[in-house]
């Protein structure tokens, strides 16, 4: 099987497609909640209908985080520390919205 001119122009497109996914990709950069006792009522909240580990692999892997139970915890508690939010911060009602828990 001979490799001609069209083929090589098809692999070229392909990887030059690769090359632009790979480029724009980079390292996450949104700020990910502290696990620390001061977030851990936040934490909770989300977490409160995990699955346990004798769960089944299905629920384990498509469990989501209960984020607007957690976020109920997250503008009383800034203000009343004095956690200033940084210029141009969206809408206060929904961190988790861009904050993400760790795993």
């Amino acid at each position: 099987m001979k490799i001609d001119k069209r083929d090589w122009m098809f692999i070229a497109v392909v990887v030059v497609v690769l090359g632009i996914f790979v480029a724009i990709s980079g390292k996450e950069k949104t700020t990910l909640v502290p696990n620390n006792a001061m977030h851990k009522v936040s934490y909770d909240a989300a977490y409160k209908n995990a699955p346990g580990p004798d769960a089944s692999l299905y629920k384990r892997t498509f469990f989501k985080a209960d984020k607007k139970a957690a976020e109920v915890y997250c503008e009383p508690c800034h203000k009343e520390k004095g956690v200033p939010y940084p210029p141009n911060h969206p809408a206060k009602n929904r961190c988790l919205f861009c904050h993400k828990f760790k795993r």
